[in-house]
């Protein structure tokens, strides 16, 4: 898309920013009413401990920081339902992140063995007597149900210790008790808090930003360079761009598909906002140009090349590494703890939009909602590249545009709604691959209305 041909939209806008920041017109940050929802995840009557003393569960967690917290929460409540006494998860170091923090790095790892002490047990190491035991080894089922695990439950019989080796998705969306739900749900929410060094430097960072502004966005700009070689999406990229990205995905073996159409991939809404998109995208939801975004991300592909088309809208942009916090030295080589900061930045700001879906996105989308439907916009790609291409081919003027763009997301900004499932007529096991996440929109189990309500 040309320069001059995105001017006409920004003049069409300017005198409607103008009038934005004298009036201090407050819609654009106002999040939707939560209708006296509140978050409950305290256990039912019938709720009982699990005892566990000679059943252990061993874990590694596998993926990102936001792959293995939720993970992590998944194995609280297996380990629940085993009757087991679960040992502190092993974090993944060999994944394209490369991060060698350990649990207690990322994680206040006594916090989480007390909070959740009225639930099963945890404990930091194995035993000594038991390290030597031959061990049941075990990819469990993704997204499976309690009935399977009491299946599993069987192996104690031969065995003291079951290791589980990879921890995401194990559990079903859908279809689990009540207590199991909430049983997730105090664990991610509540016992897997970030270690003391990362809470602090985050409310420290936090603070910053609110002396830089009144109010801030939190973008989650998924335009690095692996998610566009994984993604196979190259719009706007040059041709050398373009093979450096193919020749990546080529050569990293765990991703499966290799010749991936990009121009198909944009259509049907499979790549993430470039960050041009973005800047014309917040433009026409009214924010204005003075707007403090803070960018929770990785490297952006193209540099400040390609931050520059975002920064021609919104100059005032910011990353954590631009806040002047010498304590950001020590997280420089460890990928999942920079992560944990963009997590709890975005967490408090007072909007978050992520540019493409992925478990951080999902994970910051859930947890807004259980504190209260914080206002989270989340961009309906597939219908913004349409509305981007009409008005590339001058198809539309720039109050069409604001209109269609406006339209398009009325209903997308976080609102109270019941956790969706798989659309119809899909069978089988990829309708949970197309439910939407628990811990994207954890509502109804652990989100109630005061008409219903239990004491935390």
């Amino acid at each position: 898309m040309a320069e001059d041909e995105q001017k006409p939209v920004l003049a069409s806008q300017k005198k409607e920013e103008s009038e934005f920041e004298e009036n201090e017109d407050n819609s654009v940050w106002e999040a939707s009413k939560s209708h006296g929802l509140h978050p409950c995840i305290k256990p039912t009557a019938k709720y009982k401990a699990a005892l566990g003393w000679n059943r252990y569960l061993t874990v590694k967690s596998n993926g990102g920081l936001n792959q293995m917290r939720t993970g992590i929460a998944d194995m609280v409540a297996v380990a629940h339902v085993m009757n087991a006494t679960l040992v502190i998860p092993q974090l993944d170091k060999r994944s394209f992140w490369q991060d060698s923090s350990t649990f207690s790095d990322i994680f206040d790892e006594n916090h989480f063995i007390k909070a959740l002490r009225g639930d099963l047990m945890i404990i930091k190491e194995l035993p000594k007597e038991i390290e030597s035991l031959p061990r049941a080894r075990k990819h469990f089922t993704s997204w499976s149900g309690v009935g399977y695990y009491e299946e599993m439950t069987q192996l104690w019989k031969e065995h003291q210790v079951i290791h589980v080796a990879k921890s995401d998705s194990r559990l079903a969306n859908n279809e689990l008790p009540l207590d199991i739900q909430r049983l997730r749900c105090r664990a991610l929410y509540s016992a897997l808090r970030f270690s003391p060094p990362i809470e602090r430097l985050g409310k420290k960072l936090v603070e910053q930003l609110r002396t830089r502004a009144k109010r801030y966005v939190a973008l989650h700009l998924r335009y690095e360079k692996d998610m566009l070689s994984f993604t196979g999406c190259t719009y706007g990229l040059t041709d050398a761009e373009a093979e450096e990205l193919r020749v990546m995905r080529e050569k990293t073996n765990h991703w499966k598909i290799k010749v991936i159409n990009s121009t198909e991939q944009r259509i049907g809404g499979f790549c993430p906002l470039t960050p041009k998109e973005v800047g014309l995208f917040l433009q026409a939801l009214g924010y204005p140009p003075s707007t403090l975004i803070y960018i929770a991300a990785g490297e952006i592909y193209g540099g400040n090349t390609r931050l520059s088309e975002l920064k021609s809208y919104f100059p005032n942009v910011v990353f954590k590494e631009m806040l002047a916090t010498p304590e950001l030295r020590e997280f420089a080589n460890h990928a999942s703890q920079a992560a944990a900061l963009d997590y709890l930045i975005s967490v408090e700001s007072d909007v978050f939009i992520p540019s493409h879906s992925g478990n951080m996105a999902r994970a910051v989308e859930g947890h807004r909602r259980f504190l209260g439907h914080r206002k989270t916009i989340t961009p309906d790609r597939k219908g913004l590249v349409e509305i981007f291409d009409q008005l590339e081919a001058g198809q539309l003027d720039g109050s069409s545009f604001l209109h269609l763009v406006r339209h398009l997301h009325k209903n997308r900004q976080g609102a109270p709604r019941k956790r969706t499932g798989a659309p119809s007529g899909v069978r089988g096991r990829a309708r949970s691959r197309l439910e939407e996440s628990f811990y994207q929109n954890p509502y109804p189990e652990c989100i109630c209305s005061s008409r219903t309500r239990v004491r935390k």
